[in-house]
This record gives structure tokens, sequence and C-alpha cells, in this order.
């Protein structure tokens, strides 16, 4: 028996699944905040230098830029009309006094004053959040196998509502960095134990179709930042609303139950009997539960305990060839597929669209792009579906080079559709990196890929500092990236219809019965085909 067979018998797909799947998912409506959160945060609004104070009265005239438009950086020394020589008459300087900012919103870019020299400070704070991710994720990691993956996604909880709260009450930009961080490293708690305490605890044939639904709790979070953004106008009161509630998450975690997995090979058998007793009562099969005991218990899972023994590490992935294969080249998808998609996530206010709008549009075409990419990796394939998002969104987000911002709805309707496409690549990946992977190494694997997605998403931010130089510079950058990445996924084998590898020699297997059966030319063939002599038939 199976420890799937066993919560057959405790209840596979019961009450107690749809309230866990459930618990699970409502904290995820506000992971997507937090990660979105400083495209209404660090929003920067049209600005110019603050005359001054001795300036004289009546409307200060700015000094125009290249493009025709006022300087946002830099001002007249002097007041245009003042009696001065002609070779101080328009000089400029930057702005000593500050700047005058067009909007009602108050955002750390106003509050700070995160513009000219001191606008690169607004993408560091988001590639710090990102870093944050990918700090958390092994030292999390670890943290889940030594005290279990339940303690990890409370204490996740809590640190994500104290930092986050921290950040809304920063008297520094120094200081909203480091809450931030902090932040960014308590997802990577939540994500990891979220996707292992739902596989499993739902059957099989399901498992799809909740991660499918977690996933879509995202997507519905992305409407929510955009409500609660026009709503609350002030980035402080916006950072504690969307930290708040993981203090409530934090309480309602207590019920979500341990992985039984993780129970059994930490040795403690009676709290593992007593939580499938838990379960089995809540779906109404009580009686079942009661047959359970601690002896069954290890009889069923015996080759989940001795598989653990044989360890299995990080430098497999690269000392068997085609472990090493995979691994670069799913790491590659999971760069680009990071690197761009956040380029695109928290760039909404440079299309010139009404922000709260776009963001609603940005965050629908989820949907259909998840619906579309599972009809596809159904059908089609994974590699064909993987290479083909990439190669999209890359050739998207490259033509936005050649249309000019003056045609905003073409160039939203390429960054919608390049965001849908790698929309789609997450969804895609998720699923094709487990496949890949064989059992024994499937948590290092997707461990090791997932890392290359969360350095793509905080190298984007820093990467938009390049269009100083020349606006297409980053886009040139990210288009480049996801197309490399699409090429890569052709080099990867096809895994639809084709059971889970258990071991190494599995995919060792899956290579020999890729390669093409050798033909013998014909002539060859003919030569060796000598007909054979019976007893008694020499003519002789």
């Amino acid at each position: 028996m199976t420890f799937y067979e066993l919560l057959e018998r405790v209840g596979s797909m019961g009450p107690f699944q749809y309230l866990h799947v459930t618990l699970l998912a409502l904290p995820i409506l506000g992971i997507a905040n937090h990660n979105l959160m400083q495209i209404f945060t660090a929003t920067t609004p049209v600005h110019h230098c603050r005359p001054p104070p001795n300036a004289s009265a009546g409307p200060w005239v700015l000094p125009m830029g290249p493009n025709g438009k006022p300087e946002k950086c830099l001002r007249f020394m002097h007041p245009p009309n003042a009696s001065l020589p002609n070779d101080t008459q328009g000089a400029t300087e930057p702005c000593l006094d500050g700047w005058v900012y067009n909007s009602t919103r108050d955002t750390i870019v106003t509050e700070w004053d995160l513009v000219c020299n001191a606008g690169k400070l607004k993408e560091m704070a988001q590639s710090v959040f990102m870093a944050g991710i990918l700090v958390g994720g092994p030292m999390l990691g670890e943290l889940s196998d030594r005290f279990g993956r339940k303690p990890t996604l409370t204490w996740s909880y809590l640190l994500l509502a104290a930092s986050g709260s921290g950040a809304a009450f920063s008297p520094s930009l120094t200081f909203y960095i480091i809450f931030r961080f902090l932040s960014g490293f308590s997802i990577s708690g939540i994500s990891q134990s979220t996707v292992i305490l739902n596989v499993e605890w739902v059957p099989t044939r399901v498992r799809a179709i909740s991660s499918t639904v977690i996933g879509h709790f995202y997507t519905i979070g992305q409407f929510i930042l955009s409500g609660l953004a026009y709503a609350i106008p002030q980035w402080r009161w916006l950072q504690l609303a969307t930290s708040v509630p993981f203090f409530v998450f934090s309480l309602l975690s207590w019920w979500v139950p341990e992985s039984i997995r993780w129970l059994v090979l930490s040795g403690k058998f009676s709290k593992a009997v007593k939580t499938l007793q838990r379960v089995a009562t809540f779906n109404g099969k009580k009686e079942e539960g009661k047959k359970l005991n601690v002896e069954e218990l290890k009889f069923i899972l015996q080759k989940d305990i001795i598989s653990a023994k044989v360890k299995y590490g990080l430098s497999d992935l690269f000392r068997i060839p085609i472990l090493l294969r995979v691994t670069l080249c799913l790491s590659l998808a999971w760069f680009s597929t990071g690197f761009a998609y956040y380029s695109l996530a928290m760039g909404v206010e440079e299309f010139g669209v009404n922000l709260y709008i776009l963001q609603i549009i940005f965050g629908g075409v989820d949907i259909p792009a998840k619906l579309i990419t599972i009809l596809s990796i159904s059908y089609l394939g994974r590699r064909i579906t993987q290479a083909i998002v990439l190669l999209l969104a890359g050739g998207a987000i490259l033509a936005l080079i050649f249309v000019p911002p003056e045609m905003q709805l073409l160039r939203t309707s390429l960054a919608v559709f390049g965001k849908g496409c790698l929309s789609g690549s997450f969804s895609c990946l998720f699923l094709y990196t487990s496949e890949l992977f064989p059992t024994v190494l499937r948590q290092t694997g997707l461990g090791v890929s997932n890392v290359w997605a969360r350095v793509g998403s905080m190298l984007a931010p820093l990467v938009k500092i390049t269009g100083e130089m020349q606006p297409f510079v980053p886009n040139i950058i990210y288009g480049t990236t996801a197309l490399l990445g699409g090429s890569a996924a052709f080099l990867l084998p096809e895994t639809l219809n084709k059971p889970l590898p258990e071991t190494i020699e599995d995919m060792q297997n899956w290579q020999q019965q890729a390669k093409p059966v050798k033909q013998e030319p014909e002539a060859e063939k003919a030569s060796q085909m000598v007909p054979l002599k019976t007893c008694g038939s020499d003519p002789s």
C-alpha cells in the first residue's frame, strides 16, 4: 500500500481537503500584494524643481529638455527676467531645494525624493525585496526539513506580518529596504510550505487542479491590489493594510496539519497516526481512522523510510550528463521567465494608461493565459509549450522597441500579451520541472531551478537603469534573454504521458529510448544474409 492509498482510507477528497486547500490559498491573495506592491507605493509622478526661496513672485520658468518638455532635474540659477551678463543668462543647476510633485498619491518616491540621481534607489528597493526571496528559499527550506513544514509556514506568516507592518512605519529609506528584504525572505517560506502541504494532502488525480486553484488566488490578488491602491492613496496605510491580515493567517495555520511524510521520516510515528485519525474523523471516516496504528504506518511507508537513507545532493545535478543538461536548460528557462516577467509586471506605469485599470488588465490576462497553457501542455506537450510561450514573450518585448510612445494602445497590447505568455511559462515550468527530475532529486532540482527565477526577478529592476544610456537597451536585454530561454527548452526531453522518473536510472533509460535506432545500409544487410546449409545437403 502506498501513502495515497492510505489517504483514500481516511478520505482523499472530503471536507478536510476542501478546507485545507482554502486555508492554504487565502494567504496567496496577499502574496500578490507584496510582490507587486511597489507598482503603487513607488509610483514616480510628474515633477519639477522647487523654486529657490528667494525666487521672485509669479510663475517660475523651467529650462526645456531635448524632448521639448520641462526639465525634471534642472532649474535656472537665476530668474529669467533678471539683469545678468550674457554668459550667465540661462545657466542651470540641480534641484537644490527639492521637487514639486503633480500627484495626489503619497509614495516612497515623493516622501524620500527618489527622482533624478536618486531614482536608482527605487529600483534597488525592489531588487532587495527579490533578494530576500532568493536568500529565504534555501534557508527556510533547511529549517522546514529540520522543524517541519507547518511551523515554518506559521512563522513565515508572522514574519511577513511584522516586517510588512514595520515597512509601513519606516522612518527612512534604509529601514524600509531592510523590512522589505525580510518580507521577501518570509514569502519564500510561505511558497515552499504551501506547495508541499497542498501536494501531500490531496490525491494524485486532483493535484494539478488544486495547484491551479491556488495559482488563481494569486491572480485574484492582483485585482485586490488595484482596488486597495485606488481606495488607499497613502503608501504607508496601503502597506499596513496588506500586511496585517497575515497575523490572522498565522493563527488559522495552526489548524493546517503537518506533512505525514515529514513526521514519519522524523520518527514521530504516534503524532502521524493522530493526525491521520483527525483527518479521518473530519471526513466522516472515524472508524477507519481508529484502525490505524504505528506498526501499520511504518509498514506502509517503509519505502519512503528506506529511500530517505540514500542521500543525493546538489552535486549530482551537475555530475551526471543527462541531469546536467536538464538542470542547465531549466535554469535558463526559469531565469528568463522571472527576468522578463518582472520587467513587465513592475513597469506598468511606463505605458501611460490609467495605472489601476492597467493593473487589472495585467492581472486578468493570467486567467486565459493559464487556461490556454494547461490545454497546450495536455495535448501539444510540455517542451513545445514551454518553448513557444518564451519565444512569443521575447518577440513581444523586442517589438516594443519599434513602437513609439505615442501609440499607447499598441504598446499596452504587446506588454499584456507578453505578460500573459510569461504567466503561462511559470505554470508550465512548475509542472515540467517536477516531471523532469527523478523523485530522489525532485525537491533539490525544483529548488535550484526556482532560485534562478528569483535571481532573474532580482536583476530585472536593476536592468531598467540601463535605459539612461538608451531607452531601448532594457527591452533588448529582456527580450533576448526570453528568446534564449525558449530556445533552451527545445533541448529538454518531453514528459507528456510518461510516468514520473523515480531514480536517475529511469532518466537514463529515457535518454536511451529517445536515441534513434541506427539503420544499416541495404548492401551491408545483404552481405550478412548468408544461407545456412543443413546436414546432407552438400552436392558433392
